[in-house]
């Protein structure tokens, strides 16, 4: 999705939102979820996005209705979604209800494969209105996820997974 400003086609930004307790990550159980912090996750994100001229605009909280306002205020603003949501992803239909609204494609990514873990990790009210759901692959689901947003919003090559 791209915005017309005069004669140039201004690319709208990437949403990237990471829910409650990532903003730990690279201290908070290394064993599951890496080494790697919440700061790298942001600087591989943006360093993909920026190979097909798109910005990132991150974000991390650990209050649920402010990442709903987040959510609520980029309609219109953003070419894409992509979130980590993590405890949300399980528990919050306010969460799965507000990523409709923005009527961009989100991708749900997991640091750590969810349905190796815990029965309560299975289930997500997010993946069901997801364009896309990546899980396991460490912080490169990240990468991945910014590629397939390209993609989807016709800026790529054709070729991200």
């Amino acid at each position: 999705m791209s915005e017309k400003v005069g004669a140039m086609t201004e690319k709208l930004p990437v949403l990237l939102l990471n829910g409650p307790n990532l903003n730990t990550l690279g201290t908070r159980q290394p064993e599951i979820y890496g080494s790697d912090s919440l700061d790298d996750v942001v600087a591989l994100a943006t360093a993909t996005a920026a190979e097909y001229g798109f910005a990132v605009d991150a974000r991390q909280t650990n209050h649920e209705g402010e990442m709903l306002e987040w959510i609520q205020q980029s309609r219109g603003q953003i070419s894409g979604i992509v979130i980590n949501p993590a405890a949300w992803t399980h528990t919050s239909i306010a969460l799965r209800d507000a990523l409709v609204i923005p009527e961009v494609p989100v991708i749900e990514v997991h640091i750590s494969n969810v349905h190796a873990r815990e029965e309560f990790r299975h289930t997500s009210y997010v993946s069901p209105i997801a364009s896309g759901v990546i899980a396991g692959l460490g912080i490169r689901g990240y990468e991945f996820a910014i590629r397939r947003i390209v993609d989807l919003v016709g800026e790529g090559s054709g070729s991200a997974a």
